[in-house]
Order: structure tokens, then C-alpha cells, then sequence
């Protein structure tokens, strides 16, 4: 276990009774844990290797991250959980998980008796929209669409401060429809793991990007490395850049034209270029069906800790925290 302190300025543990928000990001390699206090300061982090392949131990770890933070601020927490999936409404059980060894199984349920207390369970999409709904990016704003480009591409919607989950527990799962208004080289699209074709992951993921430069130039370049390429004057390499900005610009715009949202924040990997936030509002208004698009496009605030920030945010502190 890897304890990566206490953020400058907060309290000691001798002197932290009240209680805290505990998130835990379950995540596909390691499993990170913070505790937030009441305004959503950093108190203590934890991390640990994921268990892969094995549930019990999976919960084990768990239970054993949320006793250490508790430990060490002599308090308790409420707890919450992102996970690489979704519990399904309708049985109760994971579904839809990258980490397939949590499909199946009732993790919600399996994680209150193991900790004796109430648990959350929510998207890490989710989480992270949530976050920056919170005090991120999109604080104060009345509706947030909060937006994954990294390995696979998802999504998370928050109305007045609540996280809009659904009635199949997908909403913001724009990652698999199709790209819209495609062009004549952009069908069927490539194949998606979800079983169909040309879905907005297939061409928005980080490997996406890399597969469309390859395909373009031969050369398989990671977007970082991309993006070097075209701020050096690649002619190629920009082009990459300028397709997937407008493919991003058709994708949120559907998304617009469904929830309006006053802003959109980006996160993951692919977010870190920070010229798609200059570019895409450029191009999205020639599909947005409106004469002007108030909505903002902003980068995420907290970075790589939105993810575990949200799920400590999954309990306001109305709801007990």
C-alpha cells in the first residue's frame, strides 16, 4: 500500500473527528483511495495494486484501503466506488466491466457487509462528471456533460448537482452510437468491441487516433507524439488532429442536441491536447441545431483525480456524509 500523504494545510489526524468522504477508484491496475473533508480538501490518498482476476480479493482490498484511511484520521467515512462498468438495475449485478472479473457479481452489496455500512457504486465516467460538476471544471454550472478520451470513450451527465444515471444505468454512454453525419470514407466504420461498427469510440479513443495516422501515413504514433508532430509543422500529422477534431465536434454536438448542456468537460488521456478545446467549439456549430451555441467546452480541473474525487462525491452532504 502506497500512502501518499496529506495535501499541505490539512489537518493532523489527532485532530480530524469529523467525519470524511472516502472514494475509491477501482480501476483495470491499481486501486486508488482519497478522503475528502467537507469542502472537498484532500485529506489522505491511498493506492494499491488491483488484485486482477479475483473478486474476493478485489473486496479485500478495498475494505483494507478504507481501513487505513480510517486509521490514520481516527474517523469514519461514507464510501464511494467507481468502477469500469455499472450495476445493472435490473439484476443487481456488474455489468458492461472492462474488468471482467467483477462481472456478475453484486459488488454494492458485497462491499456494505464487508464494510457494515452503506455503499455507492457508479460508472468512473460517471464519477468523473461528477467531480467536475462538484468543484471542477463545471461548478456552478446547472448541467454538465463530462467526457472521457482515453482508451475507450465514455461519458457521465449531471443535472443540478445529481448525477443522472438512468433507467439502465448508461446514461452518458455516448461512446456507442454511431458517429454522426459520417462521410463516404467513414462507413461502416471499424469494428467496436460491443460487437457492432463505427461507433464514436472506434473513432475517438486514443487508439483510434493512433490507427487513423497509421492508416494515413503508416506510421503508428501515440496522440502525444501526434500532437508533437503537428506543433512542429506536420503537415500529416495535423491533418490527424484536424479529422479527429471534427469527428469530436459531430459527436458532442449530438449530444447538445439532446441535453443542452452548459458545458462540456474533457478528461482522459486524449484530453491533455490542449487544442481541442480551442478547436472543436469552432466546428461544432455547424451541426448544433441552434443559431449560436452558448455551451463551453473546458479541460478537466482535477485531472487523473477526478475519477476518485467523484466517487467521495457520490454521498453529499445532505444524503449522510
Amino acid at each position: 500500500m502506497v500512502n501518499e500523504g496529506a495535501q499541505t494545510g490539512s489537518a493532523p489526524a489527532a485532530e480530524s473527528g469529523a467525519r470524511v468522504r472516502i472514494g475509491i477508484d477501482l480501476g483495470g491496475s491499481k486501486i486508488e483511495a482519497t478522503a475528502l473533508d467537507a469542502d472537498g480538501g484532500v485529506r489522505l490518498r491511498l493506492r494499491l495494486p488491483t488484485p486482477q482476476d479475483d473478486y474476493a480479493a478485489t473486496i479485500e482490498a478495498i475494505a483494507g484501503l478504507v481501513a487505513g484511511l480510517e486509521a490514520e484520521l481516527a474517523t469514519t467515512g461514507s464510501v464511494g466506488i467507481g468502477i469500469p462498468g455499472t450495476v445493472s438495475p435490473g439484476s443487481g449485478l456488474v455489468k458492461n466491466a472492462n474488468s471482467t472479473w467483477l462481472i456478475g457479481h453484486p459488488l454494492d452489496r458485497d462491499l456494505a457487509e464487508r464494510l457494515g455500512r452503506p455503499v455507492r457504486v457508479a460508472n468512473d465516467a460517471d464519477c468523473f462528471a461528477l467531480s467536475e460538476a462538484a468543484d471542477g471544471a463545471g461548478a456552478g454550472a446547472a448541467s454538465v456533460f463530462g467526457v472521457i478520451l482515453g482508451t475507450g470513450v465514455g461519458g457521465g451527465i449531471v443535472i443540478g448537482g445529481r448525477l443522472l444515471a438512468g433507467a439502465n444505468a448508461i446514461a452518458g454512454e455516448w461512446g456507442h452510437n454511431p458517429l454522426p453525419w459520417p462521410e463516404d470514407g467513414e462507413r461502416p466504420g471499424p469494428p467496436c468491441y460491443c460487437g457492432k461498427a463505427g461507433c464514436i469510440e472506434t473513432f475517438l479513443s486514443g487508439p483510434a487516433m493512433t490507427r487513423d495516422h497509421e492508416a494515413a501515413t503508416g506510421e503508428p504514433l501515440p496522440p502525444s507524439a501526434i500532437a508533437a508532430r503537428a506543433k512542429a509543422g506536420d503537415a500529416a500529422a495535423d491533418a490527424t488532429l484536424a479529422r479527429y477534431e471534427d469527428r469530436l465536434a459531430r459527436a458532442l454536438a449530438s449530444v447538445i442536441n439532446v441535453i443542452d448542456p452548459e458545458i462540456v468537460v474533457l478528461g482522459g488521456g486524449v484530453s491533455n491536447l490542449a487544442r481541442l478545446v480551442e478547436n472543436v467549439p469552432r466546428r461544432w456549430g455547424a451541426y448544433v441545431f441552434s443559431d449560436r451555441v452558448e455551451t463551453r467546452l473546458a479541460a478537466a480541473r482535477h485531472g487523473d483525480s477526478s475519477g476518485v474525487r467523484g466517487a467521495a462525491w457520490l454521498w453529499p452532504e445532505e444524503d449522510g456524509a
